[in-house]
């Protein structure tokens, strides 16, 4: 993810960090929040402690002296927020230049996640995965198949064949298959079973469908060559137990909570 400066914001703003945390609080140490003159990024847990974090940055931002660089807040009813924790917050103001060279340190690369297949799966579960911790790579055979408009992060890719873009993929990347074809699924759930071999370094591989379809799947990895063990590193059907809908802004909700558990 990338910061992209709110239009019509000042070149300037004050970075507000959750310096320490005490008991029950909305949100952890490290957390942060830019206040620019007319636009918000992040956020240090909301309701009045946020509003008041914005209040003493834009004067800080405005250039008021009275403003203190470390704000300390007790979560109770005179705050109007029932938490009972205690938050303590440092205010930086950062200049354009600072912002700048602090953007790796914001925002950090996300969890590589390989997604195969660009059909309507494979879009929302795209959608889901912009705004959480991870770099989507979205792989597809076919041409002219991604969306002209993409999230940040979402890098797409055509590859034909399909699973020739397993060897290269960054290594801890969690995959997710689901091609528009059964015969593609299975050359790329068995290129994944094979660079496991090698180098042992996907720590999740999803297959979409029916446990009918990974029945098929298995008799027909085993007829390959890959053993039991190889095999139950395959997970699938993907998704959280007990969701069922089939939507696919269902599916994507279900799978994008089921990469979270893996963090």
């Amino acid at each position: 993810m990338n910061l992209v400066t709110p239009a019509g914001a000042a070149s300037q703003c004050v970075l507000v960090t959750v310096s320490a945390a005490q008991g029950s609080v909305p949100r952890e140490p490290g957390a942060w929040m830019l206040v620019f003159d007319q636009a918000i990024e992040g956020t240090v847990g909301g309701g009045h402690l946020e509003l008041q974090a914005i209040a003493a940055a834009r004067q800080m931002l405005h250039g008021e002296t009275a403003v203190t660089s470390a704000l300390r807040f007790t979560l109770g009813a005179s705050l109007g927020q029932c938490c009972g924790g205690v938050v303590e917050l440092a205010l930086q103001r950062l200049s354009a230049a600072q912002l700048d060279s602090m953007r790796g340190q914001l925002f950090p690369p996300g969890v590589p996640v390989a997604l195969f297949g660009g059909g309507h799966v494979g879009t929302a579960i795209v959608q889901a995965l912009a705004p959480l911790p991870f770099d989507v790579r979205w792989i597809d055979s076919r041409d002219g198949i991604f969306p002209a408009l993409l999230p940040q992060g979402v890098q797409c890719e055509h590859s034909d064949p399909v699973h020739a873009a397993v060897d290269d993929l960054a290594a801890g990347s969690m995959v997710l298959v689901m091609s528009f074809s059964h015969a593609e699924d299975l050359d790329v759930v068995a290129a994944c079973l094979q660079r496991l071999r090698k180098r042992d370094d996907l720590p999740f591989i999803g297959l979409i469908g029916s446990k009918t379809k990974w029945a098929t799947f298995r008799h027909r990895l085993e007829a390959r060559g890959f053993t039991h063990n190889e095999l139950a590193r395959i997970t699938s059907p993907i998704g959280i137990d007990g969701i069922r809908g089939k939507q696919p802004a269902v599916i994507a909700a279900s799978v994008a909570a089921q990469l979270l558990l893996r963090l």
